[in-house]
């Protein structure tokens, strides 16, 4: 049941907010949320920062996700 919900576990991600992104590692999804290992916080007009530890994300804050390909 629900087989397609860890098709993008342990992939790499870019997790999409309205104000902005995380890409990392999806390593877990915990009820309602989400972590990412390895991440960094990209921000419109700002560099690329990385993330020590791991970030934890509410799904309900999540507008869209991106599997990275390949």
């Amino acid at each position: 049941m629900f087989w397609w919900r860890r098709t993008a576990l342990r992939k790499r991600v870019v997790v999409n907010l309205s104000d902005k992104a995380f890409a990392g590692a999806l390593w877990a999804k915990r009820g309602p949320l989400l972590v990412l290992r390895d991440a960094v916080l990209m921000q419109h007009g700002a560099a690329d920062t990385p993330m020590d530890g791991e970030v934890v994300i509410e799904r309900s804050r999540v507008e869209f996700i991106q599997v990275a390909g390949g």
